[in-house]
C-alpha cells in the first residue's frame, strides 16, 4: 500500500514544517511564502504530456498538445490506432510517436496504481516505452501525490541543493539519494522547497 498522500495545501504545510524541524536551512526557501501543491491529474494523460513534453520548449508542447486534442487524437483509444503521418502532422518525432501509441497500446489500470507502493508503480512505469525514472518520479510526485519521493536525477533539485547547502558541487545521482533519505517522510515536500528555491535563484541571480 502506498504511505502519506499529499492532497492539499495542509498537507504541504505539515510537511514543510516538519522539513525545517529536520533541516532548517529549508527555512530559508519557505520564508518566501507557501509551496505550491501542484498536483495534476492521474492517467494516461498526464505520461501523454510528459512524452511530449520531452527534449521541446513549454510552448512547443503545448502546441503540440493542442494539435493533439483538435485531430482527436489525445486519449488513450485513439492514440494506440493513430495513424503515424497524422501524428506526424501534430508535431511529433517519430521517437515520440513510437513512444505514444506504445505506451497507449499498454492500456494500464492506473487506478490500480494508486493503491500500489512506490517502487512498483515505479517499475511498472518504467516498463513503458520513453518513460524513465525521472518521469516515473514525476508521476509519482504530482499524479499520485506521493509525499516520500524524490527525483535525485533532476538537475534543478541538485543544483539548488549545492547552494542551499553551499556544496562544492552538485551532489551525484546516489549521493543525493543519500542526502534526500534524511528528509523522509516527506521527501517531495523537500523536492518541491528546493525546486522553488531554484526558481528564486535564478529569477534573481540568473542561474541557469
Amino acid at each position: 500500500m502506498p504511505g502519506r498522500i499529499i492532497e492539499t495545501e495542509d498537507d504541504i504545510a505539515e510537511g514543510s514544517a516538519a522539513l525545517v524541524a529536520a533541516e532548517p536551512r529549508f527555512g530559508t526557501v519557505l520564508a518566501a511564502g507557501p509551496l505550491p501543491l501542484r498536483r495534476i491529474e492521474d492517467g494516461f494523460g498526464a505520461l501523454r504530456d510528459a512524452v511530449v513534453g520531452q527534449q521541446v520548449s513549454v510552448a512547443a508542447a503545448r502546441a503540440i498538445r493542442a494539435r493533439l486534442a483538435e485531430a482527436g487524437l489525445a486519449d488513450e483509444a485513439t492514440l494506440a490506432t493513430a495513424d503515424p503521418e497524422a501524428l506526424r502532422a501534430c508535431g511529433l518525432s517519430r521517437q515520440k510517436i513510437r513512444y505514444l501509441t506504445g505506451i497507449a497500446s499498454a492500456r494500464l489500470d492506473y487506478p490500480a496504481l494508486r493503491r500500489l507502493p512506490d517502487d512498483e508503480v515505479r517499475r511498472t512505469l518504467v516498463a513503458l516505452p520513453g518513460i524513465g525514472r525521472w518521469t516515473a518520479e514525476m508521476y509519482l510526485i504530482f499524479a499520485l501525490g506521493r509525499a516520500d519521493v524524490f527525483a535525485p536525477d533532476d538537475l534543478a533539485l541538485a543544483e539548488a541543493a549545492r547552494m542551499l547547502f553551499d556544496l562544492p558541487e552538485r551532489p551525484k545521482t546516489r549521493a543525493f539519494d543519500a542526502m534526500a533519505a534524511a528528509w523522509s517522510p516527506w521527501r517531495a515536500v523537500a523536492a518541491r522547497a528546493l525546486w522553488a528555491y531554484y526558481a528564486q535563484r535564478r529569477n534573481r541571480e540568473g542561474v541557469g
